[in-house]
């Protein structure tokens, strides 16, 4: 059985709305995934699957959809991929919470950095399915403008290391 981290977007943080981790887990369990973990109270959730990453995006996307009235968008990603996400981390030298990654649906298009307007002095980089961006004054008072990261859901360096973490001892 694979193990999968689920990123669900904007939850708990005001967009799509509460969604209590315990009833995220017991979701995820009706779902007939096992070893379910979450991690903080923003929409992290791991566990085990023979299921394709794509079957079991949809359906947890579908299921929280019925639940929440609206779909929230989930993201899922193997231990791999965020293993090699977090040792391919542009920026060495920014702090690790200030360090975000916007998780995508699939690939930002090759323009996606053409429209942004970075005024606090942000530093954007593409990566494979996700992007890149360092906030040197923290992201909460930035007025970064890249329309590329609307799809997407994001987490800092740290919580992105700490998820790979987990998932492997659950492979381990």
């Amino acid at each position: 059985m694979a193990v999968y981290i689920a990123l669900l977007r904007a939850v708990n943080v005001g967009g799509t709305g509460s969604l209590p981790m315990a009833e995220l887990k017991a979701t995820c369990e009706d779902l007939g995934f096992t070893d379910v973990k979450t991690y903080i109270q923003s929409g992290n959730v791991l566990f085990r699957s023979d299921d394709s990453a794509t079957a079991v995006e949809e359906k947890l996307d579908a299921a929280l959809g019925q639940k929440m009235g609206k779909r929230p968008g989930v993201t899922v990603r193997t231990r791999k991929e965020l293993t090699a996400i977090a040792a391919n981390a542009p920026f060495p030298d920014a702090k690790p919470n200030f360090l975000l990654v916007y998780f995508l649906p699939e690939k930002p298009p090759a323009d996606a950095l053409d429209k942004m307007v970075a005024p606090d002095g942000e530093e954007v980089k593409l990566g494979t399915r996700e992007i890149y961006v360092h906030y040197p004054s923290g992201s909460g008072r930035s007025k970064l403008k890249l329309p590329a990261l609307k799809p997407g859901t994001s987490r800092n360096l740290n919580t992105v290391r700490k998820l790979a973490d987990m998932a492997a001892s659950m492979e381990g």
